[in-house]
């Protein structure tokens, strides 16, 4: 298949498949295995990134289905990924500008020692089962994903612990002494992954009835109709679409490539909003300095849209 990074039609529906997936599992040969996999990425026009690490797999990847198709039964094959699960959406055109296949110290980056998802973590509760969780006084309802991404959607009522990474979470807990008020705590993220670990070090910290939503945000907007949803906003995602909404279907939203935040169409008409410049979440942390190189960039890119190209750096 083309590896061409203008290719917008893989197939007669002109929509891609967009597979994100995590399996934790003792893996011990990530590093024979990187190149195998970039090697079947790149062979079937499959586009993304993938982590693998001692503890696992987790990414998002895009490319036709029968792409797609083949990826996971390759994945399948694999003995520790062999219970592997995953989630489907669609994007319109590419979501990708190429393949990564990367070796990591971790599959989601938390910065504490010891988390075993594989040991311990929190109970899983079903998309269908979330509202009737949520909605009990009982429980405490908390975002584990960050700042950026909690901006545009959120459930109704959660905690926002408004962290910048990953790793400011466990942090936030320890000094968040509140959370022991009530007997229940209930979390979410995009995918699931960062819940795993996150109910696992809850676990670990004495919490005792821990629960997280399978599938994260993805599968619930998928699964639960909107009319009796819950959720409120958009779902940050990490490619090209920058947002989907209900049914899974793509939002309204757009990047930042300053700062990389999601930016609304009102947000676009701000004084502060430039096109790969600059906007309203980052105009006053920037430097002109900064706008004058951001400018630069965004001059090529405009350049390469002209040729029919795209500029790697958009």
């Amino acid at each position: 298949m083309t590896d061409n990074p203008t290719q917008t039609r893989p197939d007669e529906t002109g929509s891609f498949l967009v597979a994100a997936l995590y399996h934790f599992a003792r893996f011990s040969r990530c590093e024979s295995f990187r190149a195998p996999l970039q090697e079947f990425c790149d062979q079937n026009g499959i586009k993304g990134t993938l982590l693998i690490a001692a503890e696992g797999i987790n990414g998002t990847v895009a490319g036709s289905d029968e792409a797609i198709g083949g990826l996971i039964a390759f994945l399948h094959a694999q003995p520790e990924f062999a219970g592997l699960e995953h989630k489907e959406s669609r994007a319109s055109k590419m979501p990708f500008l190429r393949m990564k296949v990367r070796v990591k110290k971790e599959i989601v980056t938390m910065g504490v020692e010891d988390i075993d998802p594989n040991r311990i973590v929190g109970t899983y509760v079903e998309p269908k089962d979330w509202n009737a969780l949520i909605s009990d006084p009982e429980t405490i309802v908390i975002d584990t994903r960050n700042d950026y991404e909690t901006a545009i959607g959120i459930f109704k009522g959660a905690v926002d612990p408004q962290t910048k990474t990953f790793r400011e979470f466990p942090d936030w807990v320890k000094n968040n002494t509140g959370l022991h008020n009530k007997p229940k705590i209930a979390m979410y993220c995009t995918g699931g992954i960062r819940c795993e670990k996150a109910t696992a070090f809850m676990k670990e910290q004495g919490f005792d009835e821990v629960y997280h939503l399978k599938g994260g945000i993805l599968k619930y907007l998928e699964e639960v109709p909107e009319e009796e949803s819950l959720w409120e906003g958009a779902c940050f995602v990490f490619d090209d679409r920058v947002s989907v909404e209900h049914g899974l279907k793509e939002g309204n939203h757009r990047l930042c490539h300053a700062c990389r935040n999601p930016i609304t169409a009102e947000e676009i008409t701000s004084p502060y909003y430039e096109e790969g410049v600059s906007c309203s979440n980052c105009y006053h942390s920037r430097t002109e300095e900064d706008r004058l190189r951001y400018r630069q960039r965004q001059h090529q890119i405009a350049l390469a849209r002209k040729r029919g190209e795209k500029h790697l750096g958009s």
